[in-house]
């Protein structure tokens, strides 16, 4: 363990600094909280496979299609496979378009600037021009509403980016999970290691996005522009679904004199580390969607611990909704740790100042989130 050469934090969550300067995780070591944490991002691993996929179809085969009825069935359409929609025997693919508009609304990172540049506008031109040539109708309403169509593609760019960020986390979950049945994860700063690990290998993989019309490729977000995984999709999802969220419809008032929202998107805190898991299962509340999928793909050991909980399965979307913000606040941990402007382990005591001061200007903003509930065990 490295010595700290600090005066001792005066920040009311001093307790998790110093854990991360040790190189601990926010979530507390014990081998309950490893078991859920693993488990339940199996489970999401699982779940996000299906989101990017479903996700890069949209992008890919739904490009300008104002009314795409059928993008939720990645492009194999029957009788069958439309009943069981109907019924909602399916994945709620709504959820990842939920995840997907925060992202956009919030911005953040180059993709948020690219989109605004001249240099997208001419090449989403170009792909308008060759999707409606013959389409007078189209064209002439293009013409009237020129942002109309630009603003529709600047929403599949984020379909695209969005899943391939889903793309490397979902093997990575599933990796943390294959590893854990092999014995070599047996600890959360061993869980948060992986991740970050992952994170770090897959930081400067670019994010791209074209598509094909009448056999031509066009380009939407070429290489030249240099988007990268971690800083144009990674750290803008953090800010955007883990830290600040959308309100909830039903839990909230919207009517501006209820002053119930904050003016500023900045100042939002409705992201997954601050949600009261106990309206999960409710109308309207758009966690309840990926609550559900993962319920169907929880790993045996975890589905048995939730069967033995007070109220059984009653409850159950609840207890899962609580195993996964503990493994969000793993995941936070890594991306704590890999943003760091130094090594969190480093013996220099000028690195370790400005370490701290990073680590607490995080910790202003855990201050009305979850962790302490998390690390309780409470609800």
């Amino acid at each position: 363990m490295v010595s700290i050469n600090l005066k001792p934090s005066k920040h009311p969550l001093a307790e998790y600094i110093y854990h991360l300067e040790a190189g601990a995780a926010m979530l507390q070591d014990s081998p309950g909280n490893v078991l859920e944490v693993v488990g339940i991002l199996k489970s999401y691993g699982i779940v996000l496979d299906a989101y990017y996929r479903n996700l890069i179809y949209i992008a890919d085969h739904q490009f300008l299609v104002l009314f795409p009825f059928f993008k939720y069935f990645n492009g194999e359409v029957s009788v069958d496979k439309l009943l069981r929609h109907w019924w909602h025997d399916r994945i709620n693919f709504e959820y990842a378009e939920y995840c997907m508009r925060a992202m956009m609304w919030h911005g953040g990172g180059g993709l948020d600037s690219y989109l605004d540049s001249p240099e997208f506008k001419a090449l989403a031109e170009k792909a308008i021009e060759a999707k409606l040539k013959g389409n007078f109708v189209m064209l002439s309403l293009h013409k009237l509403f020129p942002e109309f169509l630009p603003e529709q593609i600047r929403q599949l760019c984020y379909y695209s980016a969005l899943g391939q960020f889903w793309r490397v986390m979902s093997d990575m979950f599933i990796d943390l999970s294959d590893r854990y049945d092999r014995k070599e994860i047996t600890s959360i700063p061993q869980v948060v290691q992986h991740i970050q690990d992952g994170l770090v290998a897959a930081a400067n993989n670019p994010i791209t996005y074209q598509v094909t019309i009448n056999g031509q490729v066009y380009e939407i977000i070429p290489p030249s522009v240099g988007l990268t995984f971690l800083m144009d999709t990674a750290v803008p999802y953090v800010e955007a679904v883990f830290f600040r969220g959308t309100p909830f419809p039903g839990t909230i008032s919207y009517n501006a004199q209820a002053a119930q929202i904050p003016l500023e998107q900045s100042d939002f805190i409705y992201g997954a580390l601050y949600a009261d898991p106990l309206p999960i299962g409710g109308a309207g509340i758009p966690p309840t969607l990926l609550m559900q999928d993962m319920r169907h793909f929880l790993p045996p050991y975890l589905h048995d611990i939730y069967r033995r909980g007070r109220r059984e399965e009653d409850d159950l979307r609840v207890q899962i909704c609580q195993s996964f913000q503990k493994s969000m606040f793993c995941v936070t941990t890594a991306a704590i740790r890999g943003l760091a402007p130094h090594p969190l382990d480093t013996s220099d005591p000028d690195q370790q100042r400005a370490n701290r001061i990073y680590l607490e200007t995080w910790m202003n903003r855990f201050i009305p989130s979850r962790l302490v509930d998390v690390n309780r065990g409470e609800m």
